[in-house]
C-alpha cells in the first residue's frame, strides 16, 4: 500500500482484494458461468446492496478477475524471459512456453476463464486488451529479436501463407512489436496458438491415459513449435 493512499483508499483496496479473492474460489466450485455477486457479498456477510459499490455487475467482477488473470500470466513469462539469456533465443522461447504451463497448472480455474469456454452472456471490454497481450508482445520480442539478430533459421520447407490471410497477418503485426516478414509472421502465429492449444489439451484432460510424461512432451512440442518459427535450439 502506497503511504499517500488516504485511509478510505486503503480500506476499497482491501475490500476489492477480498471480493476477487472469493471470486476465484468461486470460479473453482461454480465456474464462471456460476460466479455471484451475491454469493460473494454472503460469504463475506455484506447486504448484498453493498458490493455493487464495488463491482455494478457480475460483468464488471469477470473483467475484473480476466485482467487480473492475464497480468499474472505476463508476470510469469516476463520473468522467464528476463531469467533466459538475451541472446539464447530458443532458450528464451522455451523458458516463456514452460512459464504459461507452470502457471496454468497452479491456477487451472483461472487458466479456463482465460482460455476456456466463453461464458454466456459476457463480452471482454477492451480494457482487457493491454493485459491480454503482455505475454504475446514477449513471445513477439523473441522473434524479432532473433530475427534482427539474423539468428532465424526457419526449417524446412514452409508453405508460404496463403494471400487471403495477409490483412490479417498485418493487423496482428501492427499490435505487435514483431517487424518480421510476412511467412515469420504466420509461423509464429500458428506457434503461439499451438503453445496455448497444448496446454489447454493437458489441463482439460483430453491427455488422459495417453501421454502421462506431459513435462517431457511439452518440452518436445515446444522445441518443435521453436523449429517451426525458425528459433534455434
Amino acid at each position: 500500500m502506497s503511504a499517500g493512499q488516504t485511509a478510505r483508499e486503503r480500506v476499497r483496496a482491501e475490500m476489492v482484494r477480498e471480493i476477487t479473492e472469493i471470486a476465484r474460489r468461486q470460479l473453482a466450485t461454480e465456474g464462471a458461468a456460476g460466479l455471484s455477486l451475491r454469493a460473494v457479498a454472503r460469504e463475506m456477510g455484506m447486504v448484498s446492496s453493498a458490493i455493487y459499490r464495488y463491482f455494478p455487475s457480475r460483468d464488471d467482477l469477470l473483467t475484473a478477475l480476466i485482467i487480473d488473470g492475464y497480468n499474472a500470466v505476463g508476470e510469469a513469462v516476463e520473468r522467464a524471459d528476463a531469467g533466459a539469456g538475451a541472446e539464447h533465443y530458443g532458450g528464451r522461447w522455451l523458458a516463456v512456453c514452460r512459464a504459461v504451463r507452470e502457471w496454468a497448472l497452479a491456477h487451472p480455474h483461472e487458466y479456463a476463464l482465460l482460455y476456456g469456454s466463453p461464458v454466456p452472456g459476457y463480452k471482454a471490454p477492451e480494457e482487457t486488451v493491454p493485459a491480454a497481450v503482455r505475454d504475446t508482445v514477449v513471445m513477439a520480442r523473441i522473434v524479432a529479436e532473433a530475427h534482427a539478430a539474423g539468428e532465424l533459421d526457419p526449417a524446412g520447407p514452409c508453405p508460404p501463407p496463403p494471400a487471403a490471410i495477409a490483412e490479417d497477418m498485418a493487423r496482428a503485426r501492427a499490435m505487435l512489436p514483431l517487424d518480421v516478414p510476412g511467412d515469420v509472421m504466420a509461423r509464429a502465429f500458428t506457434a503461439w496458438a499451438a503453445l496455448y492449444g497444448t496446454v489447454s489439451f493437458e489441463l482439460f484432460g483430453q491427455y488422459n491415459n495417453v501421454i502421462e510424461e506431459r513435462a517431457a512432451y511439452f518440452d518436445h512440442t515446444s522445441t518443435l513449435l521453436a523449429r517451426l518459427i525458425g528459433l534455434k535450439p
